[in-house]
């Protein structure tokens, strides 16, 4: 999934989109629009209370690096889960952010 797809669903209801980086990353940054906030850390242990399973889950950090770690975790636990990379690639196709 692209981030423009994610801009897209997102907007449509269609995702559940997660921020996976350490709270002082977002507020240095902000994050996007309708984002959870769920450090990588804690993906494993806040999974199952904040994330359903009945919409795919996008997932970004500040690269891609722990969102690509956090989507394996959570396919692992039979969530459908997508690495969009970056805040800023989500940023630069122009989805909505929040600070």
């Amino acid at each position: 999934m692209t981030p423009q797809d994610a801009i897209a669903k997102a907007a449509l209801g269609e995702i559940t989109l997660v921020d996976v980086r350490e709270a002082k990353e977002l507020a240095a940054s902000g994050t996007a629009a309708g984002a959870l906030h769920i450090p990588l850390a804690l993906i494993g242990l806040q999974a199952a209370e904040k994330i359903p399973k009945t919409l795919p889950v996008v997932l970004f950090c500040a690269v891609g690096g722990r969102a690509g770690m956090a989507a394996q975790a959570l396919n692992g636990m039979g969530y459908e889960a997508h690495n969009i990379g970056g805040f800023g690639d989500w940023a630069q196709a122009g989805g909505p952010v929040t600070r």
